[in-house]
């Protein structure tokens, strides 16, 4: 089975995946945006537009997921936004034409609600001004400009399940996902604390230098 958690930039798909990761036995992520943070490095900053555009890419995300679905006994998870119909087709719809098992969610919350959640990574900003970087990462300044254009085309039916999270936990979130996937996770043993720092590691492993 696929799980293709959907969202915003900031609506919480990296933490929503971790938590079913941790959670699920067997089970791995299979992060879709890699593959275009590479491609993007591979040409002149003046030539990186959305990676999305690229073929290789889509092609790319399918022959790998296809691959880890068919030769991995566990679930496969990918947080990745796609908010164009045709880059939709042609990689979420196209595993589902493969025969994959293939579960599509969207996390979406309240532009005010994303808004938050993107402040909050500021100690991106901390790491990339020690390291002699911008001190206002473009990938952040990106997100915010995109924003309503998520928000808005994410809403569409097309882009079920779609799953609300302004008063969800990411634990409650997974949990969610899982009752409707008809999977089983571990229960959440976790305490508040310690899930959050948790989190803050899962953050600090995915902020770009570049």
């Amino acid at each position: 089975m696929l799980l293709w958690i959907n969202g915003p930039f900031g609506g919480g798909k990296t933490q929503t995946a971790h938590e079913i990761q941790r959670r699920l036995p067997g089970s791995v992520i299979c992060d879709p945006e890699h593959p275009g943070f590479g491609l993007h490095r591979m040409l002149p900053p003046e030539l990186r537009g959305d990676f999305q555009d690229l073929a290789s890419w889509r092609q790319g995300v399918v022959e790998v997921l296809d691959l880890a679905l068919t030769r991995h006994e566990g679930v496969v998870i990918a947080p990745m936004t796609v908010t164009d119909s045709a880059h939709f087709a042609d990689t979420v719809g196209r595993l589902g034409e493969l025969g994959h098992d293939v579960r599509h969610f969207t996390l979406l919350a309240e532009r005010e609600t994303v808004l938050r959640r993107l402040r909050e990574r500021g100690l991106g900003r901390l790491l990339r001004r020690s390291a002699g970087k911008s001190a206002a990462p473009a990938r952040e300044s990106w997100a915010v400009r995109r924003l309503d254009h998520c928000l808005e085309r994410l809403r569409e039916p097309e882009f079920a399940e779609h799953l609300w999270t302004d008063r969800s936990t990411v634990p409650k979130t997974a949990d969610r996902i899982a009752v409707l996937a008809g999977l089983t996770l571990r229960p959440n043993n976790e305490g508040a604390l310690r899930t959050r720092l948790r989190q803050v590691r899962v953050g600090l492993r995915h902020i770009r230098f570049d």
